[in-house]
């Protein structure tokens, strides 16, 4: 893949602020500002290969299937909702809408869905792999919650983008082909709604 020096900036940017919120969220919002020591640095790094990742290679996966197109495609970090996001992680919720792969050349509906899909799916990859690891792991507590908190970021990050309402992924899906946005959809809520099942 080829990367502008602006793109790999707006990604690292982009990756660690989502990273923080999601840190702060699952720290107890506001109430992470009194353990910055230890417990918030801890959540960070699980924030960090959950979110922060699984952020990442969604929108790696968009700009790698419009680039297998021939089509220019590079991410750019919309800093206003990157802020949002971290504002609101600290009231206990996040809406994020972080930034986007911004596409040019020849698309039409099939390929801008097939681009659309690849983030999702990955998503749905990474949050199968992450229950199996929950799934294979019965001794470690420390190990498990990170598991957990992949499975469930993962799948919510999947289904979030489902929502069929531009810019969303979901509205470019749903338009190209309608089995597979409800196929795609039933499996991202189908992990997310498991994760919260597992012990």
């Amino acid at each position: 893949m080829r990367f502008s020096s602006i793109e790999i900036k707006d990604l690292l940017i982009a990756g660690f602020i989502i990273s923080l919120a999601f840190a702060i969220l699952l720290s107890g919002g506001y109430r992470a500002l009194s353990d910055l020591e230890t417990g918030l640095l801890i959540i960070f790094s699980i924030a960090f290969f959950t979110a922060g990742l699984g952020f990442l290679l969604h929108e790696l996966m968009h700009k790698f299937v419009a680039q297998g197109y021939g089509l220019w495609a590079e991410f750019r970090a919309y800093y206003p909702g990157l802020w949002m996001a971290l504002i609101f992680s600290f009231f206990g919720f996040i809406l994020a809408a972080p930034g986007a792969v911004f596409i040019h050349g020849l698309i039409n509906k099939e390929r801008n869905g097939r681009i659309s899909l690849a983030g999702p799916v990955t998503n749905i990859v990474l949050a199968i792999i992450f229950l199996f690891l929950v799934l294979f792991n019965r001794g470690n507590g420390v190990l498990n919650l990170f598991f957990t908190y992949g499975l469930s970021i993962n799948a919510l990050l999947a289904a979030f983008n489902m929502i069929p309402v531009l810019p969303f992924d979901g509205a470019k899906i749903i338009a190209w082909d309608k089995r597979i946005y409800f196929l795609t959809l039933a499996i991202a809520l189908g992990l997310w709604l498991g994760s919260w099942i597992l012990p």
